[in-house]
This record gives C-alpha cells, structure tokens and sequence, in this order.
C-alpha cells in the first residue's frame, strides 16, 4: 500500500522541476543578465524578415531610441531603422533595428530592406574638433552584408562610447563623457548596456558608481572580449550640448544641469544641499603643481584664515578616490583655484557655494566658458579673478613690451600649440593679496557671515 503513494511522490517532484525550469528558462530569456549575457548562437540575415528575439520591452527601446532624434534625422530613423546627426563636437548613431556588433573588429551590422549598401565610420567621443588620434573608429555597415554568426544574444539597447579622449583629466572626463552619458542614456531606464572601446580600467573604476547607476549590467571591453554580440538597437556615440552643460530642452526627459547635479548627489551619497548647511565657513584652495602655480600661496592661506576662512589645501593626488574628495568639496563653502582641470569639482559643491576663480593671461574665454558659464548653470555663484600682467611670471620670462604680455592674439595666430606652450603651461600666479582680499570679502557677503 505504500509503493503507490512513493510513486505519486516522485511524480510530483518531477512535475515541479518542470514548472520550475520552464519559469526559469522563460524569465532568463527576457532579461540580460548582469553578470553575463545570455549566449544564444543564431544564423541568418535577412534584415526584418528574421529579426533576433527580444523582450516585450522592445517596443519601449524603440520609443526611447526615437526620443534621442528630431526632425529628419527622426523621420529617416522611422523610415530605414538608422540615422545619424552630425554636430561640431560629436557625431550620434541610432539605430532601432536587431544589429549584430563585431568587437574584435568594431562593426556593427545593421539589416535593411534594400539592397543599398551604406558604410559609416564615427569615432565615438564627443571632442571632434580635435584629431582624436586615441579614439579608436567604430564602423557601421547597412544593407548587403554578410555579417558573422552571434555569440550572445542581449535584449537591451547597446551604447557605444570611448575611454580614449582626455582620459585622466576630470574636466575632460565628465564634459566628454560623464555628461554626455547622462544625456544620452538617463531616459533608458538603465536597460541598456554598454561597450566601452578603448577601456580603460582605470577609468571605469574610478566612474564605476556613475556608470552602475545608468546601467546595471558589466560594461563589455572590445578587445578582451572579440566576440559578435547581438541587440535589439544600438547608439554609437554620445549627445554633447555645451561644456559641463545640459540643455534641457534638447534631452529626452527635461533633464537640467539641477537633475545632473542630484544625480551626482545621490550616487556619492552627498549630503549637504545648501550652502547654508555649513556651519563654518570651509574654502577648499586647488593647489597646481606644474603650470598656473600659485608662486605666492602661503601668503594666499593666511590671508583667507584671517578673514576666516577654515582652508584646505587640496593637491592633485588627494583627488584620485573620487567618491571620498566629492565628500570632501561638498562640505564646501568655497572654491579657490586657477584656471585648470581641478575647477571642475564645482559639480559637486552645495548650492549657494561660491566659486573662485584666478583666471591667467591669454585664458579669459576658457576660463567663462568651461567653468564660469556652467557655475551658474550649477546654483553656485561665481567670482572672476582675472590677473593683471604683473602677477603673471610670463612678465619676467618675456618683459612687458614682448607681445605675449601685449598682443595676446598674435600668439594664438601662430596655431594651439605655440599658444598652449605658453599661456597653459608656461605660466605662473603670483597673487597680488591687497586685490585678492577684495574678491574674498564678496565672497563673505555672499555667503553672509563677516569677516573679522
């Protein structure tokens, strides 16, 4: 009497291990999986006709995908599954269509129903005008191909960008692709995944927070990788509006410089919102180690602790662990620098914080534009202070009737790099204190304590 009710149980457990298997296989199939994609090998081409399968969320991937074009760029999207906007700064592909991406040879092949053929190389980094010899070229075919057999199969949208570039310089980094990511990717709900050409590990670490925060899944690196993976779409490129800028009407979903910076807040886990919530007066002063030195910056720091100013001084290597130093700027009333990549911290202080900046001979516009401008953008206040001639060391190297004290644009006619030679790296601070304490004692009424 007992054999029967052995049997029923045996039956039992094999029904249950079915069901559960048959879940699984149908929950894994829809997702890509965070820590390895989901390997399913596929053959054929045919554009439309044999499209790869995706998730019942391709149809938002689509729409998200339409959001980040307009006009006809928008209307070619729709009518051929690719288009692609060229700006001065970055060129931007979509496509919305299965693509095929070869990362041993960075190419991506794209279906279509014609037999036209179309051929497009971009280099994926937002710094155009610059001959990025660093930035490896990703190359796009469309129409007849013949393109190899997936790998792996992934059902999210796939963001092709480099780590090349001015990788190692803070303000290139986030202008060029911290920024830029946001814009392009915030509305994709983090179902998206990236492939990150010219990997730089180094560089993913250090942004590893940000980038898990826009996308969940592990980053794929083209050359240790060298297999064909497979999307539902695919975005080579990233937007790029201004520098550090974020023009809402231009993204898809509003974002503002405002949304960027409570990003920023929420990822490092920074508290204080405003300024008003530092208790004493802290002046962070971005100390330069090889060029726009300040010659004369002890003098500078006891001039700011006599108006009362509790000071730190930051050298370059205090600034490597980036998610301790956001910390550190954030419990920041001011800060103090010259003209250089360290100004870019401005991102991660309180609003109402207030921004100084020395800006040396030659380098007025970049000072405004990369950092002045986008203070503003930031709810900062920002304070210029613009050097005279004989706080610059350039005075003594040249004298003062030379034309790079005099005539500033006949050096930059002689091209970037006799410019750079000169006014970026050749040049020194040597702060005039009676003028500078003017600059600092705005900066106390603005923040609204009195200096003794």
């Amino acid at each position: 009497m007992k054999e029967p009710r052995k049997l029923l149980s045996s039956a039992t457990l094999a029904a249950c291990l079915l069901l559960m298997t048959l879940l699984y296989a149908t929950y894994f199939a829809s997702i890509d999986i965070l820590f390895e994609p989901w390997k399913h090998p596929t053959t054929g081409w045919r554009g439309n006709s044999s499209r790869e399968k995706v998730d019942k969320g391709s149809d938002s991937q689509r729409s998200w995908l339409r959001r980040l074009v307009r006009g006809d760029d928008r209307t070619r999207l729709e009518a051929e599954g690719f288009s692609c906007h060229s700006g001065p700064h970055a060129d931007v592909c979509v496509a919305n269509k299965p693509v095929r991406i070869d990362t041993k040879a960075m190419k991506i092949y794209i279906p279509s129903d014609s037999n036209k053929s179309l051929e497009r190389i971009v280099k994926p980094y937002a710094r155009k005008e610059d001959d990025m010899q660093n930035v490896t070229p990703v190359k796009m075919l469309k129409g007849n191909t013949n393109p190899p057999t997936c790998d792996f199969t992934h059902n999210v949208t796939a963001v092709i960008f480099s780590s090349g570039g001015f990788v190692g310089n803070l303000f290139h980094e986030f202008n060029e692709i911290i920024i830029p990511l946001f814009i392009t990717c915030r509305h994709f709900q983090s179902r998206l995944k990236f492939i990150i050409t010219d990997y730089s590990a180094q560089w993913v670490q250090k942004y590893n927070q940000i980038l898990t925060q826009i996308s969940p899944y592990a980053a794929i690196d083209p050359a240790a990788d060298g297999r064909v993976h497979c999307f539902p779409g695919a975005i080579v490129g990233l937007q790029f509006h201004d520098n550090l800028a974020l023009n809402s009407t231009d993204i898809p979903g509003g974002y503002s410089m405002t949304d960027f910076k409570h990003f920023l807040m929420a990822t490092y886990d920074l508290k204080i919102k405003n300024v008003s919530e530092v208790e004493k007066p802290v002046l962070m002063l971005i100390s330069r180690q090889n060029s726009r030195r300040f010659l004369n910056e002890d003098e500078m720091v006891k001039l700011m602790e006599k108006l009362g100013f509790r000071v730190l001084v930051i050298l370059p290597g205090r600034m490597s662990n980036l998610k301790k130093f956001a910390r550190v700027v954030n419990s920041c009333s001011v800060l103090v620098g010259a003209h250089g990549a360290g100004m870019a911290n401005e991102l991660f202080l309180p609003t109402g914080a207030v921004v100084i900046q020395a800006v040396p001979m030659g380098l007025e516009w970049a000072s405004t534009a990369y950092f002045g401008e986008p203070a503003g953008e930031m709810g900062l206040r920002y304070l210029e202070y613009k050097i005279e001639p004989e706080e610059s060391s350039l005075i003594n190297t040249y004298g003062r009737d030379h034309p790079v004290i005099t005539d500033v644009g006949s050096i930059i006619a002689k091209g970037y790099q006799a410019f750079r030679a000169v006014y970026v790296d050749g040049q020194d601070l040597k702060i005039n204190l009676t003028r500078f304490r003017e600059t600092l004692i705005e900066a106390t009424q603005i923040l609204g304590f009195s200096a003794p």
